[in-house]
């Protein structure tokens, strides 16, 4: 765990770096002496990472995992000025939307998905590739505890991280004998915009049940301005890529982080449900 990231990643590519828990990372590994290409859909939202040096060690690259095609193709390009191969990737790029389920345009849980899951899916592919080609390298997927504890209204995002996490334990099985390690990072709540930036697909008026969809609102509101700063995800990651090697890092609070998986593990499934909904004032 000694010793800085740069001794083992030199070069990091980073989707969502304007924002959240993508800027905590960038800023990290900027720290860290990592030379970073981070993404954003709008590049000038990216000012103001690596300082103000003639050279500066952050490359700002425009992606928007709308687009999975052209987002594979940005990405290559960069891995191309980075001399072939990226040693870490961290695909952590996403957004959010609440609704109900069937009261939501299916476009739009369609969408949710084809950018968060299936461009990343396009990522993971090109960057795995690339790096099994060279002998090494590190991918970082950034799912979240929805996980393992789905998020109400928001079956999109829910149905994305855990294919997101699928992938991972698809991709450390793949690795496995070789110099390349894949990290399944799984977030709880942060204090960062996220639920400012949530697409809203609906009034809670249109809800067919909008009392709960109201209450479980306040939860996830409640949690955020109680959440630890992003900081703190980037500690847990910086600490992850310093142990370099493969597997799933949960962070956030403790009882999201430890305690609950914890527990989860031990009850059955039908009493994990039922204490999620009375949480999330669902019931």
């Amino acid at each position: 765990m000694k010793g800085r990231v740069s001794a083992q990643h030199r070069t990091a590519f980073v989707t969502g770096a304007a924002s959240g828990l993508g800027r905590a990372f960038t800023a990290m590994l900027l720290d860290e002496g990592v030379r970073v290409w981070g993404t954003s859909r709008d590049p000038a939202r990216l000012a103001g990472l690596g300082g103000a040096r003639a050279e500066s060690p952050f490359t700002p690259v425009a992606l928007d995992l709308a687009d999975g095609a052209a987002a594979e193709a940005a990405f290559r390009r960069a891995a191309g000025d980075a001399g072939g191969s990226f040693d870490l990737v961290i695909n952590n790029a996403g957004y959010g939307v609440f609704g109900d389920f069937a009261e939501t345009p299916a476009e739009v849980w369609l969408a949710q998905i084809d950018a968060l899951l299936l461009a990343t899916l396009r990522l993971n592919r090109a960057a795995f590739g690339l790096m099994r080609a060279r002998g090494r390298g590190c991918l970082v997927n950034i799912s979240s505890l929805a996980a393992e504890f789905p998020l109400p209204f928001m079956a999109g995002y829910n149905v994305a991280k855990a294919g997101l996490s699928a992938l991972s334990e698809s991709l450390i099985f793949e690795s496995r004998g070789t110099a390349v390690t894949v990290i399944d990072f799984r977030p709880g709540d942060y204090r960062t915009a996220f639920n400012d930036a949530m697409k809203t697909s609906s009034s809670p008026a249109a809800s067919p049940a909008p009392a709960r969809r109201a209450a479980a609102w306040r939860v996830l509101e409640r949690n955020l301005r109680a959440s630890p700063p992003a900081a703190r995800a980037a500690a847990d990651l910086r600490r992850a890529l310093r142990r370099n090697r493969s597997g799933v890092v949960r962070s956030g609070s403790w009882f999201q982080a430890c305690a609950a998986p914890f527990l989860a593990r031990l009850a059955p499934a039908a009493l994990v449900r039922a204490a999620t909904a009375r949480y999330f004032g669902c019931r």
